[in-house]
């Protein structure tokens, strides 16, 4: 194995595992940016350069980026504690064992692994391009615009809903005092 591979591989498994077992969501979302991260870096390694930025821009550049936005805006202050957690653990383990399974095997009788010579791609990463700004133009600027405008509109929700929350809590103790004399 390439000494590549396996950094790569660890990073994104370490990422991969601090997603399911941290608790704060924050650093949830950034282990999900790191193994997003780490998909890419893999399909870098695989030669197909595309797929890769594709993972970067798309994923680490605008899902991962907002997950976190949403995170830091519409989150609690408070922590829950999680009733039964050593179940859930057993039961995950439990799960990820036999999915873990269910892929080893299917690895195994699979055809695939027959080493043959793999031909060269015929479509380029500069011809995808090309179409992409010729031909396909209009609806790449339109989902870019309607992203943006679903990023904003959250960021505006968001910050609405902040402050009728501080309005409510400001406005409490003013009724309180009316109520007493009143």
């Amino acid at each position: 194995m390439e000494l590549a591979f396996v950094i790569i591989a660890t990073v994104t498994l370490g990422g991969a595992v601090a997603v399911m077992s941290l608790r704060h969501l924050v650093h949830c979302a950034l282990a999900l940016v790191v193994t997003f991260a780490g998909l890419g870096a893999m399909y870098l390694l695989l030669s197909a350069e595309f797929v890769a930025f594709v993972q970067l821009l798309v994923y680490v550049g605008a899902v991962a980026i907002l997950i976190v936005f949403a995170l830091l805006l519409t989150r609690s202050a408070t922590v829950e504690p999680h009733q039964g957690l050593l179940h859930s653990k057993v039961a995950g383990v439990g799960i990820a064992l036999l999915a873990f399974g269910t892929i080893i095997s299917a690895l195994l009788t699979s055809s695939r692994f027959d080493r043959t010579q793999i031909t060269a791609p015929s479509l380029t990463v500069r011809q995808i391009g090309e179409e992409l700004m010729t031909r396909y133009v209009l609806p790449l600027e339109v989902i870019g615009l309607l992203l943006t405008a679903a990023t904003i509109g959250a960021v505006v929700i968001a910050m609405d809903e902040r402050k009728v929350a501080d309005r409510s809590k400001s406005a409490e103790p003013e009724h309180a005092a009316e109520d007493k004399h009143g």
